[in-house]
């Protein structure tokens, strides 16, 4: 896919990954609309995107609400026309067991990633399948595949988005429209600073997978993307242990909650 000149839509692009991909994007001369709640910092990634030599329209929205993103995603159709890609990126939520997670924090992890995705999705695909292409990324955590002990809300979330981008791989099949998981190991943006307690729970055997900056993350999921790959997985060590899983899921789960997080009873 030559992604000069396409627009691209990247969610959750305020920071991380998300801001990264956005910056990645501007280098391959696409004009990057960037979705997220905080206007300021949007901006601040859409001059990013445009020193990189890319074009931008930042939309601060709440993606969490459906009313909000349909108002969003009708001046972006407007302004930037159909995208040829979209990123959902958008994501939130703590490492809780269920007794330490409010309810109404339950609904926010649940609502970014797979609402947010499902209510932007639901925008693009008329147009994407009138023309028949386009290519819609999904961006999850290995927690997707692996359950691990003490963010079992957060975990829930991410099984959704994988199990939505499953659906949708087949509800789309032969349209021209195609669809893509994105799948990172542990990257060092300011999640862990602003979600404390929760990098004391990430599974001791995770060590053996390097960790990420935001901009390799952006670059495995850019190239991915131009190569219309259907599944995107970084670094390689990860890429090895998701294989295990599926040869051995047993072993490889018994493992994650040995040298995961224990519950203190009492």
């Amino acid at each position: 896919m030559n992604l000069r000149g396409e627009t691209v839509l990247v969610t959750g692009a305020s920071s991380g990954i998300g801001a990264a991909t956005a910056v990645a994007f501007g280098r391959e001369g696409a004009r990057v609309v960037l979705l997220a709640r905080r206007e300021a910092e949007l901006e601040k990634v859409g001059a990013s995107v445009r020193a990189a030599g890319g074009t931008a329209l930042a939309v601060a929205v709440d993606l969490s609400d459906p009313h909000a993103v349909s108002a969003a995603m009708e001046r972006v159709l407007a302004e930037a026309g159909v995208p040829a890609v979209v990123v959902n990126n958008a994501g939130a939520g703590r490492w809780l067991s269920p007794e330490e997670t409010p309810p109404e924090e339950v609904v926010s992890m649940m609502a970014a990633p797979y609402f947010a995705a499902f209510w932007v999705t639901r925008a693009v695909l008329p147009g994407m399948l009138a023309r028949g292409s386009g290519r819609i990324v999904n961006v999850t955590s290995p927690v997707s595949f692996i359950a691990w002990p003490g963010a079992t809300a957060y975990a829930a979330a991410r099984w959704a988005m994988r199990g939505f981008h499953e659906a949708l791989s087949a509800d789309l099949a032969e349209t021209g429209v195609g669809v893509t998981l994105a799948t990172f190991g542990k990257v060092s943006s300011d999640y862990f600073t602003t979600n404390a307690g929760s990098e004391e729970r990430v599974p001791k055997i995770s060590k053996l997978v390097p960790t990420l900056t935001p901009d390799e993350a952006a670059a495995a999921l850019v190239a991915g993307v131009r190569d219309e790959d259907r599944t995107i997985t970084a670094p390689f060590m990860l890429r090895l242990f998701l294989g295990l899983n599926r040869v051995v899921p047993g072993v490889v789960s018994w493992i994650t909650r040995r040298t995961g997080y224990r519950r203190k009873n009492g």
